[in-house]
C-alpha cells in the first residue's frame, strides 16, 4: 500500500486583536486566519507491531534541531491523545505506525508549523486507524494539542476567537498572491506576550466578503497586530524584513503574523508577489511566495485505512 501523506500548510493571521484576558492567564484573541501554499509535508507508513504507537523521524529544511526532541513532538502527542480518546481496548488493536516529517516551513515562526503538524497528524491517523469521531470531539483534542490546532484541521480562512478556539467563517477573499519572510530568529511567544503594551483591543467588524484586493487591504489596515510592536522590540530584525517587504514593487499590505517571526506581505496576483522575491530576499532569510491554500483538508471518514 502506498504510504499516505498529508500537507500542514502555514497559517497566517491577517490581523491579531487581543481583546482580554481569562482568569488562567490565557488571552482572549481576535483573528482572521487564512494558509498560504507553503506547507511542511507528513508521510505514513505501516509500523511494526500493534497498540496504536506513533513513531516519528524528521527530515527536511528545518529538521537540524528537532531530532533529539521528537518525543515530545506535537504530532507524537497527537497519537497519544486519539489513542486515549479510543479507549484502551480498542487501542491495543491498532497498528503501529511511523511518520515522516518533512519540515520545510520555520520553526517557533508565528505561521502554525507546529500547529498544522498535529493537526496533519490528527488527519492522516484518522485514515490509518479508520477512526470515526464527532467534530466536537476533534475539535476538543485538536484545543488540548494547542489553540491554533482547531483552525488548522480544516485549513481554510476562518475568524479565531476566544483563545483560538472558536472559529467561525471568514469573508470571502479575492484573488491575491502572498510573499512569506522569516528572518531566521525564533521568537518566544511567553515573551512577546509579557512585552506588549497593554490594554486591549476591540473585535474587528469585518464583511461578508471582499470582491477587490483593494477592499480587503483597507479593512485590514484598520486592523493591527497587537504582538508586532512588542516582537520588533525583542527581535529588531522582523522591522528590516518589514521595511523590506513594504518596499517591494506592487507590495499592497505588509505585517508580522501571529507572534512573529514570520512577516507577511499581499500582492495582486501569485506571479506578482514571486516576482517580488529578488528585490526582498536578504542574506539567510526563508521567503516564499505564491498563491493562497484555497481546497482545504479533507475531513471525511476514512476510506483508504491500514489493516486494523
Amino acid at each position: 500500500m502506498s504510504p499516505l501523506r498529508e500537507l500542514a500548510h502555514a497559517k497566517i493571521n491577517l490581523y491579531l486583536h487581543v481583546t482580554g484576558r481569562r482568569d488562567d492567564g490565557y488571552h482572549l484573541l481576535d483573528s482572521l486566519a487564512v494558509f498560504a501554499g507553503a506547507a511542511d509535508e507528513l508521510r505514513l507508513e505501516q509500523g511494526a507491531g500493534r497498540g496504536g504507537h506513533v513513531g516519528l523521524r524528521i527530515e527536511g529544511t528545518f529538521a537540524p534541531g528537532l531530532q533529539d526532541d521528537c518525543a515530545d513532538n506535537l504530532i507524537v502527542r497527537a497519537g497519544a491523545l486519539l489513542r486515549a480518546h479510543v479507549g484502551p481496548e480498542r487501542a491495543h488493536r491498532l497498528p503501529d505506525v511511523d511518520i515522516v516529517l518533512r519540515k520545510e516551513l520555520p520553526v517557533a515562526s508565528g505561521i502554525g508549523g507546529g500547529s498544522a503538524d498535529a493537526a496533519a497528524a490528527l488527519r492522516l491517523l484518522l485514515k490509518a486507524w479508520g477512526l470515526s469521531i464527532s467534530r466536537a470531539d476533534l475539535m476538543a483534542l485538536a484545543t488540548r494539542l494547542g489553540a491554533d490546532v482547531p483552525v488548522c484541521l480544516d485549513q481554510m480562512p476562518a475568524r479565531m476567537e476566544g483563545i483560538g478556539e472558536e472559529l467561525t467563517p471568514a469573508p470571502a477573499l479575492p484573488p491575491c498572491g502572498m510573499m512569506l519572510v522569516n528572518c531566521g530568529q525564533s521568537v518566544s511567544t511567553p515573551q512577546v506576550f509579557k512585552s506588549r503594551a497593554p490594554g486591549f483591543t476591540p473585535r474587528a467588524g469585518l464583511p461578508a466578503r471582499w470582491d477587490m484586493l483593494a477592499d480587503m487591504v483597507r479593512d485590514l489596515s484598520a486592523q493591527t497586530n497587537d504582538l508586532q510592536d512588542a516582537a520588533c522590540a525583542i527581535c529588531p530584525e522582523i522591522t528590516t524584513v518589514l521595511d523590506a517587504l513594504r518596499a517591494a514593487p506592487g507590495c499592497r499590505l505588509a505585517r508580522m503574523s501571529g507572534s512573529g517571526a514570520t512577516c507577511f506581505a499581499l500582492f495582486d496576483s501569485p506571479e506578482a508577489a514571486q516576482a517580488a522575491v529578488p528585490v526582498v530576499r536578504q542574506g539567510k532569510w526563508w521567503v516564499w511566495a505564491g498563491d493562497l491554500c484555497r481546497t482545504g483538508a479533507r475531513l471525511e471518514s476514512p476510506t483508504d485505512s491500514l489493516p486494523a
